[in-house]
């Protein structure tokens, strides 16, 4: 499952993606990067990774050990889905910045173009 929160703002952007996730489930990093952030967030575990593009991905809500400053690759697990009253339905926020410009995280991913197969009669 894959949605889209969008901004209270004027501008139509995403904010971030929520993910069909089930609690204990762990979590990777999106890309390699340095952890800028670790704790909570509104009362909401958070993990947020900066990465050498200038992008800053956000993991929502999930119980690490990591903390500020540590090295992160990429795929490596960074914790695991955890459930929080502000947040009951199981699922992962997903973030991505770039400076104050919010992104849609899947963006990010590298996907392969579609191809359609031919049908023949």
């Amino acid at each position: 499952r894959s949605t889209q929160s969008r901004s209270s703002a004027a501008s139509d952007v995403y904010k971030r993606q929520d993910l069909n996730a089930s609690p204990g489930q762990p979590i990777r990093a999106s890309a390699p990067g340095v952890v800028h952030f670790a704790g909570s967030i509104a009362g909401m575990t958070s993990v947020s990774i900066m990465h050498a593009d200038g992008i800053r991905t956000t993991y929502q809500p999930i119980d690490t050990a990591l903390e500020k400053g540590d090295h992160v690759a990429a795929g490596q697990v960074i914790g695991h889905l955890v459930v929080n009253a502000k947040h009951p339905e199981p699922g992962l926020h997903w973030g991505a910045l770039r400076g104050k410009d919010y992104l849609n995280p899947l963006d990010l991913i590298q996907r392969r173009p579609i191809v359609l197969k031919s049908v023949r009669n």
